[in-house]
């Protein structure tokens, strides 16, 4: 019976193709003979990006016969075991007895929701197909259970939520554009993109109270599912407190042993360890992603405070209550997310604290090779003054002269007396041109 729902399904998604799709900037690689993984948080397109590749193999030329998907969200496949993995290629076999394995696409979405799936994986690329794509949204679809469960195989394409360029194209906002009239649109959704952030779906939702119910359920989803339940986590009310004090301190650096205090003084009981713990689980999930200090010693880089930036603009939101201060924070922890989007494998992305402070300072090998501050409104003289000293300070201790500063609105370039010139430059205009 098993075997019958399994063709039902293949057949019904052949169907289903090609699926109306808004194109995302980066699409996923064809016939590399790898493994294709794509983790990423919840909601944020992963299932969408391996349709898009069916697309593209429609359009190719590619027999939809050829497709074999199978989604594990099914309730159907609530109580599949490991050794009822091969019925899927009997059923696809039966289906279409004269095609050659090798030359079939599969693809296995949430693929996670079944134990010992890997192995099954695995044994497929050897002796079958070496087109495989798999996604999943919970812990186990890490980069580091990746590459220890399919040894080395996969090639990993993590997914976040959209890019402003994408967010723009699913409003349907030209971007291409130098009409006045164009480029104030882009300003207005720059400034509705900083607010919302970039989850698909909610992005095309249209009612803002709709938004931010689906925004909360992703992040109480996140926390049972992805924490609670895959790490066995039993604190739930100091989980959720503690998540929700590093949302508190975007683009500060957070001390854990600080929050441990918070914790104590609210009377919810849990160990100092068990944050540490936690803290590098929502990274794990890709809730946060954590940025360290500058420093030449390595030993120091470790040792200092970390800055932890949120995965999504309208997931901070969602959860915190706005405060006066947010546009500035938001803006920053948008430009991060766009530079960790773009980053190349040789590339981190520290800040730096010294006398002053640079918000990003952009490593590719053993070089500094930009200095970024980020800051809403640069009208008012001390907060000019602040940005560009912890621009020139970074800059000293570097040796890089390639100095940015990102601003919601304005565009300048400041020539300072040492002979350093720094470009001022509006977000919108530096997130499409980058």
């Amino acid at each position: 019976m098993k075997k019958q729902y399994i063709k039902t399904q293949i057949a019904m998604r052949q169907a289903e193709f090609p699926t109306l799709l808004k194109k995302r900037e980066c699409q996923l690689p064809i016939d590399v003979d790898k493994i294709i993984t794509i983790p990423g948080v919840r909601r944020c397109g992963k299932t969408s990006r391996m349709e898009g590749v069916v697309n593209e193999l429609l359009n190719s030329g590619v027999g939809r016969e050829r497709i074999l998907w199978v989604s594990f969200d099914d309730e159907r496949f609530v109580n599949m075991i490991p050794d009822e993995f091969d019925l899927i290629i009997e059923a696809y076999r039966e289906m279409y007895p004269h095609i050659d394995m090798q030359s079939v696409y599969i693809f296995f979405d949430e693929i996670q929701l079944i134990n010992n799936w890997e192995y099954f994986v695995m044994r497929l690329f050897k002796h079958y197909s070496k087109h495989i794509y798999i996604s999943g949204s919970n812990a186990t679809m890490l980069s580091s259970e990746l590459k220890s469960a399919l040894r080395g195989w996969p090639d990993e394409q993590e997914t976040l939520p959209l890019s402003f360029k994408e967010y723009c194209v699913f409003n349907e906002i030209n971007t291409e554009s130098w009409l006045e009239a164009d480029m104030a649109k882009l300003r207005n959704a720059f400034a509705a993109f900083n607010n919302e952030g970039g989850f698909p779906e909610v992005v095309l939702t249209n009612n803002p109270l709709q938004k931010t119910k689906m925004l909360q359920t992703y992040f109480d989803t996140m926390l049972l599912k992805d924490l609670v339940e895959h790490y066995k986590l039993k604190n739930i009310e100091a989980l959720r407190y503690f998540l929700k004090r590093i949302m508190a301190n975007l683009t500060k650096p957070t001390s854990i042993r600080a929050i441990f205090g918070d914790i104590k003084s609210q009377n919810l009981k849990v160990g100092k360890n068990d944050l540490y713990e936690w803290a590098g689980y929502a990274c794990n999930i890709f809730l946060f992603i954590r940025v360290p200090n500058f420093n030449k010693s390595l030993k120091k880089i470790e040792s200092s405070l970390p800055k932890y930036y949120c995965i999504d603009n309208g997931l901070y939101s969602s959860v915190l209550l706005p405060q006066s201060d947010d546009d500035g924070k938001k803006l920053e922890n948008t430009v991060f997310l766009h530079l960790y989007r773009h980053k190349t494998p040789i590339q981190q992305i520290f800040y730096y604290q010294g006398k002053a402070e640079c918000d990003f300072l952009i490593q590719s090998g053993v070089s500094i090779e930009q200095l970024i501050q980020v800051t809403w409104r640069m009208d008012n003289e001390e907060t000019r003054k602040r940005e560009i000293r912890g621009l020139v300070e970074a800059a000293e201790l570097t040796g890089c002269k390639n100095l940015c500063i990102i601003t919601a609105d304005t565009q300048e370039v400041i020539t300072l007396d040492n002979g350093l010139e720094i470009k001022v430059i509006p977000a919108w205009r530096w997130l499409l041109e980058r």
